[in-house]
Order: C-alpha cells, then structure tokens, then sequence
C-alpha cells in the first residue's frame, strides 16, 4: 500500500449519557390510603382480630358446643371445668352457653342499632346540611329535641313497652340514637356543600337527591363510619343497663346484660356466673373503642404521611 494515501480516522459515535433509572410510585386510591393507615395502628389492628374472634366464638362455637342454652345438664353449682368451661348456675345451665348466647344477642342489638341510627341519622343530617334555610331549622330543631330527652329512661319506658323483643328494643335505641348521628353528618356536609365539585355538578344539571346520595353522603362516610363504631360500644354498654334495671332483654332469652343482673347476688359463692359475661362485655367495648380510635385516625385528612 502506498504511503501517501491516508487512511480515514475511524468514525465514532457520540456516547449517550447513561440513561437515571426512574423511580415512580403507583397512584393509590383514597380508600387503599385508609387501609394502610388503618394497618398501622397496630392496636386497632389487634382489636379487629379480637372482635372477629368474639363474633366467631359466639355465632361458630355457639352453633357447635354440646349444649343449648336452655338444656339441664344436672351439675348443678359447678365451678369451671373441661366439661363446663364457664361452669353451671344454680339449676345446672351451662355458663358457656349461655353466655355464648348472651353475646349473640347483644352484638346483634349493637350493630342493629349502629346501622339503623347510621342510616336515619346521615339522612337526616345531609338533608339538613345541603338546603340549610327553614329545612335545616325545622330538622335540627327536631334532632335537638330528641338529644334533649333522658335516653336511659326514655329507653326503658319504650323497651318495658315492647315485650323484651331483642330487635324491637334495637329499634328504640336506634330511634333515640340517631340524632348524634344527624348532627356529625350535617357539620360535613355543610363544609363540603361549598365544594367545586359539587358547584360542577350543579352546573351538569344533577338532581339534589343526586348531589346528596351521590356526593355529599360518600364524602361524609368517613366521619360517619368513626360515629357508628362508638354506637356500636354505647348500644352494648345501654343494652347492659337496660337488662340490669330488668327493662331489656327478658327470659327465656338472655343477653349479656341479663346474666350480670341475674348472678349479681352470686358474687361471692359462685363468681363465675357473673364475672364471664362481664368480662365479655369489657372486650366488647373496649375492642369496638379502639377500632374506633384507628378508623377515625385513618379517614383523617392530616394523615398524609404513609409509608410504602
């Protein structure tokens, strides 16, 4: 090859700049930002489980254990043992079952009344809420009047009335429940009444009854939803108190407030028949508290802060 042909310097590229890995974070929806915040406070956690185990127990194990409420074993008076785990009452019922019993009936009563003043009082409240004016007047004027009664002894006139009826007495503890109820719902949707969204749904030309139901009542859940867990504590806590006075539940039934009021003389012969169902009660509202305590900090706005 001849020496002065000069060869060409090899073509090189330019060399692209490593391309950054990027980090993104999927979107979450609001409601899988209130499970997580939910999940971490551990001790609402904890007392979700206890709760379902205490469901499960009373509905599950009630349905399985080898005796009824109302059988006779014929131990009469016997302390707890592997055969009567809550031991026997005077005439040889099983304690087990019937506490089991007992907690059926006042967890149905619980949640009966929740849901019924729940849905009457958010109604009621979002009503109120959204015309405001002489509307708004005439039903908080209402509300006022039935948080003004005595609700213990109203209660126990009402539920005397009705025959001792477990879901009749749910009724009248909802009918006089549902006013705190009310007013909570119509303080947010007062708030969220000013809303764009809202002002952009009137501009589509949706119906009030659609402006409530479908904005303003989902909107609201989440206090709501905090309220209805404290029902749920303060019906069994008012149920206690109302088949303790003798104006609950009536046998051949029972409920937990029933079996306290009737071993209350046993005390210090036979402690067993009292301090069980009393014990049941205690985990029922203490439970249903600190769920409370752990939905209400996770529907809070301010709880922004969650981690991956």
């Amino acid at each position: 090859m001849p020496d002065n042909i000069e060869t060409a310097p090899p073509v090189t590229t330019p060399t692209q700049p490593p391309v950054e890995r990027e980090f993104t974070v999927a979107e979450r929806s609001q409601a899988q930002l209130v499970v997580r915040r939910f999940l971490q406070h551990k001790l609402a956690v904890g007392s979700l489980f206890v709760l379902l185990a205490i469901v499960l127990l009373a509905f599950v194990g009630g349905a399985l254990w080898k005796y009824d409420v109302a059988d006779l074993t014929g131990d009469n008076s016997q302390p707890p043992s592997l055969d009567h785990p809550f031991g026997t009452d005077a005439v040889g019922h099983d304690s087990f079952a019937q506490v089991l019993r007992g907690t059926q009936i006042s967890i149905g009563i619980a949640v009966l009344v929740a849901l019924f003043a729940t849905f009457v009082g958010t109604i009621w409240g979002s009503v109120a809420g959204f015309y405001r004016g002489w509307i708004d007047t005439a039903l908080m004027r209402i509300s006022d009047l039935v948080l003004t009664l005595p609700l213990l002894a109203v209660a126990a006139v009402l539920a005397h009335n009705v025959g001792g009826s477990w879901w009749l007495i749910a009724v009248v503890l909802g009918g006089l429940y549902w006013a705190y109820v009310s007013r909570v719902a119509r303080g947010v949707v007062l708030s969220l009444r000013e809303k764009e969204f809202i002002e952009a749904a009137r501009a589509l030309g949706a119906s009030d009854l659609r402006i409530i139901f479908r904005h303003l009542v989902p909107n609201a859940l989440g206090s709501v939803i905090v309220n209805a867990t404290i029902l749920v504590a303060l019906a069994i806590l008012i149920e206690t108190a109302l088949s303790f006075l003798g104006f609950g539940v009536q046998p051949p039934d029972t409920s937990l407030g029933l079996l306290v009021s009737q071993n209350q003389t046993a005390v210090s012969t036979r402690p067993w028949l009292f301090y069980f169902p009393g014990l049941f009660i205690i985990l029922i509202a203490l439970t249903i508290n600190f769920i409370g305590d752990g939905l209400r900090d996770a529907f809070d706005p301010q709880q922004t802060k969650v981690r991956a």
